[in-house]
């Protein structure tokens, strides 16, 4: 069997890593434009401030891959022909393969808005663009941050920490209300400015380039190469309150959208990404699609994207579990993690229904179960409190029962009723 996984996030590495690990003859091939594949997550914080390495966001190095005998293409993927199952590259080359991948994850979503596409304007989605985010976090100099939810807060919190003046706009007053529960949100948001973040809360109107200025002449400006638009000019945001913001830099964090053309353009089903199963398989019998790029079908309808790390690596292993012919994994509960201003959030399965029931830990750790009227632990969101989590996801998984006196009390240890 030869699989191409046309895209190198964490997502087609996974499914790569799972295929090669239960076929050891198999072919498998990945094509990224981008080359070897890396971690996300860091981009927005260690990687951001200098102190992890670019060689240690890498997952392996070259020589682990090709001990794997996993091929790495670097090339942009042109045309995915389904009658004859063939990959064709940028390069002129092509791949006919016996399965097909797709791993192609999302681009940065642009503003709707008059200067939404302006040149300069950052976001943050690859390894180049965390570079050219980390050449602006220069102390004294103003940064203005879109959108508040976890990129966003994120590089907040690591501007900031880096002498940045930030200014984080979003519309919503509790952004991560849907994923963490009011309460934790609330708790969350209320840190930028605790931190020093300046918060706006309303919708972008415009944005306005201001005329190039020498960068010699301005003490906020740092001895960088005046012939970037992010260093040598501002930016004027018109704002939906009445009221304008300047900034040296502008970052778009407001989500991204499904790399889907690739899917499109060789007619298989997409709506706001590619319409897959419960096993990862598109339309075409032998294409599977993974990551970002992916909505799950839903009784006969098109369930919502899952954006966060531990999906992606989950999409991956469903694939490869697929593509061998053996039982698709049961992964349990949903789960995603924060890190800023040096706490830990975290949030686990249905935050919108049950009831509330908190468990005050001190210190600013806490976490907010959502309880069914049965006993079922539905979800949980947390501050700091990990160890707590994890026998929260024990116990959701394994469909133990608890009791809401149970869960607010700080001396019930979870991990127990688990066992």
């Amino acid at each position: 069997m030869h699989v191409a996984i046309v895209g190198g996030g964490l997502a087609g590495f996974s499914c790569a890593q799972e295929v090669r690990r239960g076929d050891p003859q198999a072919r498998i091939t990945i094509v990224d434009p981008q080359g070897a594949p890396y971690d996300r997550p860091p981009l927005s914080k260690e990687y951001l401030t200098g102190e992890m390495p670019r060689d240690k966001v890498f997952f392996h190095d070259e020589q682990w891959f090709a001990e794997q005998r996993i091929a790495l293409v670097t090339d942009a993927v042109t045309r995915l022909d389904l009658a004859g199952l063939t990959v064709e590259l940028d390069g002129g080359e092509s791949l006919t393969v016996d399965r097909v991948v797709l791993a192609t994850g999302g681009r940065a979503r642009q503003l709707p808005i008059r200067g939404g596409d302006l040149a300069g304007l950052l976001s943050l989605r690859t390894l180049d663009d965390a570079d050219r985010l980390r050449a602006a976090l220069v102390p004294g100099r103003r940064l203005a941050i879109v959108g508040a939810g976890l990129v966003g807060a994120e590089v907040a919190s690591t501007a900031v920490a880096s002498g940045v003046e930030v200014t984080l706009v979003d519309p919503v007053e509790t952004p991560l209300l849907a994923a963490a529960g009011a309460l934790v949100a609330g708790r969350l948001h209320a840190m930028h400015a605790a931190h020093g973040v300046r918060v706006i809360r309303a919708a972008i109107e415009r944005i306005e380039a201001l005329p190039p200025t020498s960068p010699s002449l301005d003490p906020r400006s740092p001895s960088l190469d005046p012939r970037s638009p992010s260093l040598s000019r501002g930016y004027r945001l018109r704002l939906s309150d009445g009221s304008t913001l300047a900034a040296d830099d502008v970052l778009l964090a407001v989500g991204l959208v499904p790399d889907d053309g690739l899917a499109r353009e060789a007619g298989l089903e997409c709506e706001d990404g590619i319409l897959v199963d419960r096993a990862q398989r598109t339309s075409h019998p032998h294409v599977l699609a993974v990551g970002d790029v992916t909505r799950r079908r839903a009784e006969g309808t098109s369930g919502i994207r899952h954006e966060h790390w531990e999906a992606a690596m989950r999409s991956g292993h469903t694939a490869a579990a697929a593509l061998l012919g053996t039982d698709l994994p049961n992964h349990g509960a949903s789960w995603w993690w924060s890190d800023r201003y040096g706490v830990h959030a975290e949030g686990l399965g249905d935050l919108g229904t049950g009831s509330s029931v908190v468990r005050e830990l001190g210190d600013g750790a806490v976490v907010d179960f959502r309880l069914a009227d049965e006993g079922r632990l539905l979800g949980a969101a947390a501050i700091d409190a990990p160890r707590v989590v994890r026998a929260a996801r024990r116990l959701m998984d394994a469909g133990i029962p608890v009791t809401a006196e149970d869960l607010a009390d700080p001396s019930v240890d979870l991990r127990k009723l688990g066992r």
